[in-house]
């Protein structure tokens, strides 16, 4: 086939039509957790979570339909840096930087090793479905180096 004919995929889709942050897939679990069915029946699957701290965008369907911040029941993290950064074992921003002010990784290292664990309910609890780990030692970083 002539390949002038043949339509390349859409990929639009999987960024924020707010931000244009490339998003994450959501599981069912996880849009339930969040979200209530009103909320739910007006996206279409796949469903996606838009991490950027900046943009009020949560939820995101390929129809550019959104949930954004202000109209869930709870803050989820990154969007509101007093959530949890992990929504299975409540770490917070601010314990992490008192790991770091104190020149110790205790809280951070435990919910690290918890969130490894079969303990784990990200699926279900975090925003976006997914571990915390990455969220966890990225703002680790960010407090280390900035303290540095």
């Amino acid at each position: 086939m002539n390949k002038a004919f043949v339509r390349e995929p859409d990929q639009t889709a999987d960024y924020c039509p707010r931000c244009g942050s490339k998003g994450d897939a959501v599981g069912a679990e996880a849009l339930k957790s969040y979200l209530t069915d009103e909320q739910r029946r007006g996206l279409t699957e796949p469903v996606n979570f838009c991490p950027s701290p900046q943009c009020r965008v949560v939820y995101f369907d390929g129809l550019e339909r959104m949930v954004l911040a202000a109209a869930l029941d709870r803050p989820v993290y990154p969007k509101d840096p007093t959530a949890p950064v992990c929504a299975c074992f409540g770490l917070t921003q601010a314990d992490i930087e008192q790991d770091v002010t104190e020149g110790v990784v205790t809280r951070t290292k435990a919910t690290l090793e918890k969130a490894k664990s079969s303990a784990a309910r990200c699926a279900q609890l975090a925003a976006n479905g997914q571990p915390c780990v990455a969220f966890v030692q990225k703002y680790f970083m960010h407090c280390r180096n900035r303290k540095g």
